[in-house]
């Protein structure tokens, strides 16, 4: 396993948060693995709506055709995993979002997971991806943070304690035994927020760098 590249291909536009998702994934990586990061640049430095999620999705395959020769695997970092469908359709190589991965581990021995985020106009982007992948049964339901997105991303404290709330509200008012922060951009807070619940917190980069790893593996 030696040598292996994984690309990591963030669909926002935002090189910062690009910064913040590899160090995650390569602290998530096992040895002999590398992350390598490449930024979108005509998608928004967010993306808080489906038409934006739908938008990203030609230029997230077009990075993948691209860069496909100087990688082992890909991970689509943004929640709504846009472009995956065709990079999985077209391309040889083995390829995971993170959405699609955080789902799958979160339901894991029959857990009813639920969904923490920051983002409500991908509401219904974020309800589909459990039927596409089967784990309907197992969904409980997302929960919002109050509050506009960016403004939220621009104080990582008031961030914690928003997606703190509504970890909480999936936990309680929802039954959910496992609980995913449902972001890229929010990997920070997800790392942060493991340490405060008795159940599961999923975040969702490292559940992809787990998966991709054992599909190069193979």
């Amino acid at each position: 396993m030696a040598g292996r590249r994984i690309l990591l291909i963030n669909p926002n536009s935002l090189e910062a948060t690009t910064t913040m998702m590899v160090a995650i994934a390569k602290s998530a990586a096992a040895d002999g693995f590398d992350i390598a990061g490449v930024t979108a640049a005509r998608a928004p430095t967010m993306i808080v709506s489906a038409d934006a999620l739908e938008a990203a999705a030609p230029e997230v395959e077009e990075i993948a055709r691209a860069r496909s020769g100087d990688c082992d695997g890909i991970i689509v970092a943004a929640f709504g995993d846009p472009g995956l469908a065709r990079i999985k359709l077209t391309m040889r190589l083995p390829a995971v979002g993170i959405g699609e991965s955080s789902m799958l581990e979160a339901a894991e021995n029959g857990r009813r997971f639920g969904v923490a985020t920051t983002t409500p106009l991908l509401k219904a982007k974020i309800d589909a991806l459990p039927d596409v992948l089967g784990l309907r049964s197992h969904y409980t339901g997302t929960r919002f943070t109050v509050g506009d997105p960016h403004e939220l991303m621009r104080d990582p404290s008031l961030l914690r304690t928003a997606l703190a709330g509504a970890v909480e509200a999936c936990i309680a008012q929802d039954g959910a035994e496992a609980v995913i922060v449902g972001g890229g951009p929010l990997g920070e807070a997800a790392r942060e927020l493991e340490a405060i619940f008795t159940v599961p917190v999923i975040a969702p980069v490292p559940s992809a760098v787990r998966r991709i790893i054992r599909l190069v593996a193979v």
